[in-house]
């Protein structure tokens, strides 16, 4: 099975050994996005903007790889405080529609720069 590398300039570009996403076969396998502003590379403040801007990032790279939210199957989350769960869920109803892909969040120390939320994804391209 080949595999292609996945690239937007509309994301943040990787600050690590990793790649933004990989393609093999019709299946995506995204890279967490923390909401690093794709221009200036800097965090943006606060929870819910932080979340828009994760959902912004993970857009970007799924439409560089021909996909959109409708073809997310399954969707981690990462939160250094699970207290803003009920945000997160509000936000995503903003980014999906039934039926939602499955999903983990997790409570975790910290998170890369000093981010609060951080999410991957894998989706199903047909």
């Amino acid at each position: 099975m080949s595999k292609s590398v996945i690239n937007s300039e509309k994301a943040p570009a990787a600050i690590g050994t990793y790649s933004q996403a990989i393609k093999a076969g019709n299946t995506v396998y995204m890279s967490g996005q923390i909401p690093l502003d794709p221009q200036t590379m800097e965090l943006v403040e606060g929870f819910e903007a932080q979340t828009v801007q994760v959902f912004e990032n993970l857009k970007a790279v799924m439409e560089a790889a021909g996909g959109s939210f409708k073809d997310v199957v399954k969707l981690n989350i990462f939160l250094t405080d699970l207290a803003h769960f009920a945000t997160v869920n509000e936000v995503m109803g903003r980014y999906f529609q039934q039926p939602y892909p499955a999903r983990a969040a997790i409570g975790v120390a910290a998170l890369p720069k000093g981010a609060q939320v951080e999410m991957d994804a894998i989706l199903v391209l047909e």
